[in-house]
């Protein structure tokens, strides 16, 4: 268990299960709970190789602790600012994928920090939304970069500009979230994708993580030779040989229908 009593981790064999412990605030993000999540995912142990992140109640996460706002200067506001940055680039850029498990509020800060996340599974309870246009604030935990990546621009500026709320279904359409399950249900989903992503090499973990977020973004000349330099260094580990000798020698399943 976490010695700050504001997250909770759970080793589940190789995956490791992380949840937000703050129920009674909807799972609010306080600058301890920030600062708890990126020592979680940065002292994850070795014998991880997946995570689950997840909120304790009956809300993933509904955003900032408005209780904490604090009245800042603009240098303030930056390093602020950037301290969310770093907490949740361990999460996007840290050891090891992460699936979200989402149900309930999924709203502003609590939306930025599941956008951080490799994979996301809402449960039909889960309900999206970005209040900060209505509050006078903008997105700073990383937002304003990985929600349109998500769902576009477009979007993104609606749901500020009017308050739009996005249901679970509409949400899924939209782009929030790759699976879609009965209430009650996500974590268990979120689990049994981990299990099966902490079965695939590290490498090849560590290039989808790592490298083709990057890859989409460069111009196509520097993305072919990345991606090339990446398929080289992923094929060149021994664990990648034995399982392409594994397949060729009918060992390996293949593949059909999920």
């Amino acid at each position: 268990m976490s010695p700050n009593q504001d997250i909770q981790l759970e080793i589940d064999g190789e995956v490791a299960i992380v949840r937000l412990n703050r129920p009674g605030k909807r799972n609010a993000l306080s600058d301890g709970l920030i600062l708890a999540v990126r020592n979680t995912f940065e002292t994850l142990p070795k014998t991880v190789r997946a995570a689950v992140l997840d909120g304790t109640g009956d809300h993933f996460c509904a955003g900032l602790d408005l209780s904490e706002l604090k009245e800042r200067d603009a240098g303030a506001g930056l390093h602020h600012s950037r301290m969310w940055h770093a907490a949740l680039e361990e999460v996007q850029y840290g050891p090891v994928p992460v699936i979200a498990a989402l149900h309930g509020a999924v709203v502003g800060g609590g939306l930025e920090l599941a956008a951080a996340c490799h994979i996301r599974v809402a449960d039909a309870t889960t309900f999206y939304a970005l209040p900060e246009g209505s509050r006078g604030i903008f997105v700073g935990g990383g937002g304003a970069v990985r929600i349109p990546r998500l769902i576009g621009a477009a979007r993104m500026t609606d749901m500020m500009l009017t308050g739009r709320v996005y249901n679970a279904e509409d949400g899924e359409r939209a782009g929030f979230a790759q699976y879609l399950v009965p209430q009650g249900q996500a974590t268990a989903k979120a689990v049994e994708l981990a299990k099966r992503v902490a079965q695939n090499a590290p490498l090849t973990n560590y290039a989808l993580m790592h490298a083709l977020p990057r890859i989409a973004e460069q111009p196509a000349d520097q993305g072919f030779l990345t991606e090339a330099l990446m398929a080289a260094i992923a094929q060149s580990a021994p664990e990648a040989k034995q399982r392409v000798r594994d397949f060729l020698e009918g060992r390996a399943a293949k593949v059909g229908k999920s």
